[in-house]
């Protein structure tokens, strides 16, 4: 959703509240699209500060259905975010490039507060999230969830330095 700043600019210490619902309806990252399970609104506050400059703060809670790192399992990822952006427009967008400032929820004199939320959950993003402490995962033979179940594969585990000894006893075999 965008809102226009330039009614804000106009005068010196105004400040603005607003509820603004997000628009995302899926979170993508790195080619795998994620499911909002529980989205509030965001309460933003905006002030002028003067000389052309704007505080942005702002707070929301949402969740997000992700996936457990070891056995896929669906879980629910609640995200608290906070969000507190100071813009100044007498620099051009290039100058606030150069400062490491990344104000491409900035477009024009308008604010978009899907790519804010995007940019937020993007930072706060787990990069493993685990069901729990003690997962066990997916068998690595056959793709069973191992909290669920035992598998009956062989998971032993042999030293690959040997596999020539192990070869020459495998064909030498006595019947």
């Amino acid at each position: 959703m965008l809102i226009s700043l330039s009614e804000i600019m106009t005068t010196k210490d105004k400040v603005v509240q607003i509820k603004v619902p997000i628009e995302l309806e899926t979170f993508d990252y790195q080619g795998t699209t994620y499911e909002f399970t529980h989205k509030d609104p965001v309460d933003l506050t905006i002030t002028n500060l003067g000389d052309k400059t704007l505080m942005i703060e702002g707070s929301t809670n949402i969740s997000l259905t992700l996936f457990c790192s070891r056995c896929l399992k669906e879980i629910i990822f609640p995200m608290d975010i906070t969000i507190q952006k100071e813009v100044d427009f007498n620099l051009s967008e290039e100058e606030r490039a150069e400062g490491l400032d990344e104000t491409n929820y900035i477009i024009g004199y308008n604010l978009d507060v899907d790519i804010l939320i995007y940019d937020e959950v993007l930072i706060g993003f787990p990069m493993r999230l685990l069901c729990s402490e003690d997962c066990k995962g997916l068998c690595k033979n056959c793709g069973a969830n191992l909290n669920e179940n035992p598998c009956d594969c062989d998971t032993t585990v042999y030293d690959p330095r040997m596999s020539v000894i192990r070869d020459i006893f495998n064909n030498f075999k006595e019947v």
